[in-house]
């Protein structure tokens, strides 16, 4: 009973966090197994928290000193792994939003240049292609 308000608070943030995860599967995309590692996360946590000294056990027989430093070295590695991926994330959307931007200008000078020059636009985009053609036949 001497720890029970930590032990609820920490077991509710849990299963609070669990349960938003779960309400943006569908949103998210997470892979497999991002859940499974997730759904373990929170399993492990809740079973840390009501058994602090099985924690302390497991430190003791992977040669670390206290259950909290053992906390804390997966915590920093679980760290660096979401580090990682949020960077990685970003450069595959930097990448895209590049070749999204790339595309869309020269759509745009496509269809500008189209309206400059008075050529009626073709669909599927092959305006400069007949343009071309017509152009050497007339050099011909």
């Amino acid at each position: 009973m001497k720890y029970f308000w930590i032990q609820l608070v920490l077991i509710v943030g849990s299963v609070s966090m669990a349960l938003v995860f779960i309400r943006t599967w569908s949103q998210a995309k997470n892979r497999a197994w991002k859940r499974i590692a997730f759904s373990l996360f929170v399993i492990v946590n809740v079973y840390a928290v009501l058994r602090p000294t099985d924690v302390t056990w497991l430190a003791h027989q992977l040669g670390v000193g206290r259950g909290t430093d053992l906390v804390l070295y997966v915590m920093v590695l679980g760290m660096g792994f979401l580090t990682l991926n949020t960077f990685l994330r970003f450069r595959s959307l930097e990448k895209k939003i590049t070749d999204l931007a790339r595309t869309v200008a020269i759509n745009e000078g496509m269809r500008h240049n189209d309206e400059r020059l008075g050529a009626e636009p073709v669909a599927g985009g092959d305006a400069h292609a007949e343009a071309d053609a017509d152009s050497d036949s007339v050099k011909a």
